[in-house]
């Protein structure tokens, strides 16, 4: 590394380390671990909300899957011409671990997914995808570090003392000539050139939405908190700004993209996502939050009996030793004995 880049994003040298026959690959990691954190933080909101500890993971067990499946088919839609034509290997389309989830596609059938498992538990889907929103905006930024190491989806050419040094990556780290015309991306059991053959610095488009997706996650919480959002209304403002952010970051972009109009596709598919999640926001902005009692989730769609609204955060412990409304009406009617008079008694007229 020379003197004049000391100051830029460095690459990783590679992006998969292997474990006797086994592949770990930094991607595939990423992936995993923003699902761990979005089902994590997911639970605590949904909890907090009124619903029952780990409802959160019971869905995700048929949302997570519809999600990967609905991603790699997005991407492989529109960026088919990487997997079949002349001198393309069709099953390279099932490869997921070399990276390409499209969040569109993910989102979509992660929907559907979360549908059938609200159905099944009886939860409104809209409290569960309220719940998740944050979780899910942080989690597709830990997973563009898995872009990091792929070294892929980066901007145009840039001397900013943070753009990203990309390297020319061989099979067996043995330095090859660079095509013409090469953005240096190379498949992830590709390991950085030796001696390091440097393409230059570029910008580091996998970093801003990192850090825009934190700051929607933040701007979906203080707005949850302080306007209390229900109605599937914290997820559409999740939407709307991971969408508006996306916009401007897709267009720094210089990987490899089906266009229309001169435009990449996803600049479309943003702006049209956006507008649907203002106008969703727009119709549904008086709508509640949603009931506790509704929002529980058990198999028979009830809260255990006695539950009250107040009580929804002390957890099924708590709930399971309230009184119920019939003991705490006989309760009352005992004290209200109690305190009657001898006259009070006698008297068919009083009390």
């Amino acid at each position: 590394m020379t003197a004049g880049f000391l100051a830029t994003i460095p690459s990783p040298p590679q992006g998969v380390w292997y474990v006797g026959p086994i592949a770990v690959r930094a991607y595939a990691v990423c992936i995993i671990v923003g699902i761990v954190v979005a089902v994590w933080w997911g639970n605590r909101r949904f909890t907090a909300r009124g619903g029952r500890p780990g409802r959160v993971t019971d869905i995700a067990v048929f949302a997570v899957p519809f999600g990967i499946i609905g991603g790699r088919l997005y991407h492989v839609i529109t960026d088919h011409q990487l997997y079949f034509g002349d001198g393309r290997n069709p099953w390279n389309a099932f490869a997921v671990w070399n990276g390409g989830l499209g969040i569109w596609g993910a989102i979509a059938l992660g929907a559907v997914g979360a549908w059938i498992g609200c159905r099944y538990y009886k939860v409104p889907l809209s409290a569960f995808a309220d719940a998740v929103a944050p979780g899910i905006v942080v989690a597709q930024a830990v997973g563009r570090l898995g872009n990091w190491f792929n070294q892929e989806l980066f901007g145009s050419a840039s001397d900013l003392p943070w753009a990203l040094e990309v390297y020319l990556r061989t099979p067996d780290g043995v330095a090859g000539q660079i095509p013409a015309g090469s953005t240096c991306e190379f498949p992830t059991e590709y390991v950085k050139a030796s001696p390091e053959v440097l393409c230059g610095t570029f910008q580091p488009t996998f970093l801003y939405e990192l850090l825009w997706n934190l700051a929607v996650a933040a701007v979906v919480v203080w707005a949850d908190q302080r306007f209390r959002l229900g109605g599937g209304r914290a997820f559409a403002l999740y939407v709307a700004g991971y969408t508006l952010g996306r916009t401007w970051i897709e267009l720094l972009r210089i990987d490899p993209a089906n266009e229309f109009l001169g435009l990449r596709i996803n600049v479309f598919t943003s702006v049209i996502v956006f507008l649907g999640a203002v106008l969703f926001l727009v119709l549904r902005r008086h709508v509640p939050r949603e009931d506790p009692a509704l929002v529980w989730g058990g198999r028979d769609g009830v809260r255990p009996d006695g539950d009250r609204p107040d009580d929804h955060q002390a957890g099924p412990t708590a709930v399971a030793g309230a009184a119920t409304p019939v003991e705490t009406a006989a309760e009352t009617a005992a004290e209200t004995a109690g305190n009657r008079t001898p006259e009070e008694d006698q008297d068919p007229h009083r009390g």
